[in-house]
C-alpha cells in the first residue's frame, strides 16, 4: 500500500463515527452493548486504509460500472422469485391491493430494511443513467446504449416498487445533476436533447403505468408529508394515530422535537452511544407520550441522533464525515459523487442510517472509493 500526501486527513473524517464511538465509549452504561455499537462502525477503518492505500489501482468508473449493472441483475433474480415464491402478494399489489406494503414486503423477502435497500437502488439507478449518457456520446454500438437504457428504467422501475419517497425525490434530483452536467460537456446538443426526450418519456410512461395501479401513491406524497401538521407534540390527541399519522411528517416531527429536548439536557457529552435509544424511550414515558411510547420509535434523523449520543461534538462529527462527500465531489467535479451526497445528506435528513451496519458499510466503501479516485486524479495531474 502507498498513501499520498495529506491521506491521513481522510482516513480521519471517514473515520469520524467509529472515532467518536471510542472517545465517548466511557459514556455507555454497558459495556457489552458499547463494544457491539463500536464494532459496526470498524469497516470505517479497514476500507479506507485498504481502498486509498491501494489508490493506484482503483479503476473507478469501470467499479462503478460494474456494481450498476451487477446490482440491477440481482435486483431482477430477486424480482422473479419473488413472482414465484409469494405470487398471492405479487398479484395483489399488481391489482392495486394493500399497496402501502408493497416496498417493505419485498424488501423483507430479500433481508433488507426498505429504506436503506432504496438508497442503494437510487444510487444505482444514477449510475445507470450516467452510463447510458456517456455511450450515447461515446459508443457506437447501438446494443451498449439500449443495454444500459434497458438498465436505467429497470432500476427506476425497482425505485417505484420499494417506494420510499426520500429516495424516489432525490433520485430524480440526481437525474437532473447528471443531465446538466452531461450537457455541460458536450458540444453535440441535439444528440444530448434526443436522449434526455427519450429517458423522460419512458420514466413518465412508467410512473403514469405504476400510478395507475398505485392509488396510495397520491396518499402517501401528499395526506402523509402535509396532514396534521399543527399537531406536531400532541399526537396523542389525535384518533387512531396508528392509522392517521403512523408514518407520516407529523411523527417524524415530534420524535425530533422530543429528541431535541432530552439533547437539552446532556448537550455536551450525550447519553451514550450504546444507550440513547432506551433514553429516547424513557423520555417519551416521562413526558407522557402515549403513541410514542407504545411503538418506541427511534429518532430518524441521523444529525439528531448522534447530537443524543455524542452531544455538539456528534453533530460537528456527522456534518464534517457527510459534508466530506460533498466536498470530494465538487472538486471532482463529478456528478456521480455530487449526486451520492445529496442522496446521502437528504436521506439521513428523515433517517439514520449510521446506526445500521449496511448504512456505515455503504458510505465508508464508497467515501474511500470517491477519495482513491480523487487522490489519483490529483497524482496524474501532479505528474503530468
Amino acid at each position: 500500500m502507498e498513501f499520498p500526501r495529506k491521506a491521513i486527513y481522510s482516513l480521519l473524517i471517514i473515520a469520524i463515527p467509529l472515532l467518536l464511538e471510542i472517545l465517548f465509549f466511557w459514556n455507555n452504561d454497558s459495556f457489552i452493548l458499547g463494544i457491539k455499537s463500536l464494532e459496526k462502525s470498524l469497516s470505517l477503518l479497514l476500507f479506507p486504509i485498504f481502498i486509498i492505500g491501494n489508490y493506484k489501482y482503483i479503476q473507478f468508473y469501470n467499479l462503478l460500472k460494474a456494481y450498476a449493472i451487477t446490482t440491477t441483475v440481482v435486483l431482477l433474480f430477486f424480482l422473479i422469485r419473488y413472482y414465484f415464491e409469494f405470487n398471492q402478494f405479487f398479484l395483489s399489489f399488481y391489482y392495486g391491493m394493500n399497496m402501502w406494503q408493497m416496498g417493505y414486503h419485498f424488501s423483507q423477502t430479500i433481508g433488507m430494511h426498505a429504506p436503506a435497500l432504496n438508497m442503494h437502488v437510487a444510487f444505482v439507478s444514477i449510475c445507470n443513467l450516467y452510463f447510458l449518457i456517456s455511450n450515447v456520446k461515446t459508443s457506437k454500438f447501438i446494443l451498449c446504449k439500449l443495454l444500459f437504457l434497458v438498465l436505467f428504467l429497470l432500476s427506476f422501475i425497482f425505485l417505484l416498487i420499494i417506494n420510499t419517497r426520500i429516495a424516489l425525490l432525490v433520485s430524480l434530483l440526481s437525474y437532473s445533476v447528471v443531465l446538466l452536467f452531461q450537457f455541460s460537456k458536450t458540444q453535440d446538443f441535439s444528440k444530448m436533447i434526443k436522449t434526455a426526450v427519450v429517458v423522460i418519456l419512458a420514466m413518465l410512461l412508467i410512473v403514469a403505468v405504476f400510478v395507475k395501479n398505485n392509488q396510495f401513491m397520491e396518499e402517501k406524497y401528499n395526506r402523509l408529508i402535509f396532514d396534521k401538521l399543527e399537531m406536531v407534540g400532541k399526537l396523542d390527541q389525535i384518533e387512531r394515530p396508528e392509522v392517521e399519522i403512523y408514518s407520516s411528517l407529523v411523527t417524524r416531527l415530534t420524535i425530533w422535537k422530543t429528541t431535541i429536548d432530552l439533547t437539552k439536557e446532556h448537550l455536551f457529552f450525550g447519553v451514550g452511544s450504546s444507550d440513547s435509544k432506551n433514553e429516547l424511550f424513557k423520555y417519551y414515558k416521562q413526558t407522557n407520550q402515549l403513541f410514542l411510547t407504545k411503538y418506541q420509535l427511534p429518532v430518524h434523523n441521523q444529525y439528531l441522533d448522534f447530537l443524543l449520543k455524542f452531544g455538539v461534538l456528534g453533530l460537528l462529527g456527522v456534518v464534517l464525515y457527510i459534508g466530506y462527500i460533498g466536498y470530494i465531489g465538487f472538486k471532482l467535479k463529478n456528478s456521480m459523487v455530487i449526486s451520492f451526497f445529496m442522496l446521502f445528506f437528504i436521506a439521513n435528513l428523515t433517517d439514520d442510517y449510521l446506526i445500521r451496519f449496511d448504512g456505515i458499510a455503504f458510505s465508508g466503501f464508497w467515501m474511500s472509493v470517491f477519495t482513491a479516485f480523487y487522490f489519483r486524479i490529483k497524482t496524474q495531474k501532479k505528474s503530468s
